[in-house]
């Protein structure tokens, strides 16, 4: 008999494997970057409480102490009307991300088809630069008396 044949077969050790080496990429990459970003509602919760920080801690000779209490008031509003609808439907802002996402690749989408037609020129596939059929090539124009009284 063989020592193969006498140890015990472990079915799920690629699996333990596996998970062990996943587990050990994600610690290094949130060594390496920090944490990964949360949802959207989390994100923008996070976005709400920074700007109100921001805002509270803005101390303008021009505000007194009355314009002060309003933007205090305003801010505490905003977080309250907020939070409910972010805590009603989380999932809503991950949709609304993902549409900005999509929306922002067709705009680039568009953008490098355009940038590609420009950059082309005269001498793009099919033509040539002295090509009289060109619309671009209207020759030079001709003068034309503008009168401005």
């Amino acid at each position: 008999m063989s020592d193969a044949t006498d140890r015990p077969v472990d079915d799920d050790a690629w699996a333990k494997a596996c998970a062990e080496d996943l587990e050990a990429e994600k610690a290094r990459r949130r060594a390496q970057h920090g944490p990964p970003p949360g949802s959207a509602a989390e994100e923008l919760r996070k976005l709400v409480d920074a700007v109100a920080e921001k805002v509270s801690s803005l101390q303008s000779p021009l505000l007194g102490a009355a314009a002060q209490g309003t933007v205090q008031q305003i801010i505490k509003q905003a977080k309250s009307a907020v939070e409910p609808v972010i805590e009603r439907n989380p999932d809503v802002f991950d949709h609304i991300a993902a549409a900005g996402s999509e929306l922002l690749a067709a705009y680039r989408s568009a953008v490098e088809g355009q940038e590609r037609r420009w950059t082309q020129g005269a001498e793009g596939p099919g033509k040539k630069a002295d090509d009289p059929s060109d619309p671009r090539d209207e020759g030079p124009a001709a003068g034309e008396h503008i009168d401005l009284d």
